[in-house]
């Protein structure tokens, strides 16, 4: 089912980890309606940088979430969040043309080999982050580093 022009709900809630451990991860009708949302800000992304996106993850039923070690608020557990790449493209020079082409968004973080774009049920906050991986979790700091 095509949610945009270049975005079809079947790229947005595609998941190896989902297949490989059978978990369903079919969204609701609420559900198909941020992702068709999450699919226009995407489209917004393609335009600003030029080329193809691709999605690596997208919404994630509770279940799956739990599988990839999502966190318990997620924005994926909405259907409002998706990570992705460009191809040819460093993930820390995507981030930075999503913030410079103006695209509105809630939360954009950088995490190293992807970008992950989320979206809110209600006034976004422009949050923009930076995630390092450590032994100890995940540590987030303010803007792109």
């Amino acid at each position: 089912m095509s949610l945009t022009e270049h975005f079809t709900l079947e790229e947005l809630v595609a998941s190896q980890i989902a297949a490989r451990r059978r978990i369903d991860n079919r969204p609701s009708a609420g559900i198909i309606d941020n992702l068709r949302r999450v699919a226009g800000v995407l489209e917004q992304v393609r335009a600003a940088v030029g080329r193809p996106v691709t999605i690596s993850s997208g919404y994630r039923c509770p279940a799956l979430n739990t599988a990839v070690g999502g966190a318990r608020d997620s924005a994926h557990l909405q259907g409002l969040a998706a990570d992705i790449n460009v191809s040819g493209m460093a993930p820390k020079d995507l981030a930075r043309a999503i913030v410079a082409a103006g695209i509105e968004f809630d939360q954009l973080i950088y995490e190293g080999t992807w970008v992950h774009i989320g979206l809110s049920a209600s006034k976004p906050r422009g949050q923009v982050l930076t995630a390092t991986f450590a032994p100890g979790g995940v540590v987030y700091s303010t803007g792109i580093t």
